[in-house]
């Protein structure tokens, strides 16, 4: 079994933890589509916003 990426996973908490300053225990609890979903929504925000 392969596991997680680690950077990438660090780059997902890190990204929806700045946006939206939810704690570590709250990101790691969402699964894994839910996170990248949330990552990828953040970034068509910042693109709107720039």
């Amino acid at each position: 079994m392969v596991g997680y990426p680690s950077a990438q996973l660090y780059e997902e908490v890190a990204c929806i933890a700045f946006e939206f300053h939810w704690s570590l225990e709250e990101i790691l609890v969402l699964e894994h589509g839910d996170r990248r979903r949330w990552v990828t929504e953040i970034g068509k925000l910042r693109q709107q916003l720039s």
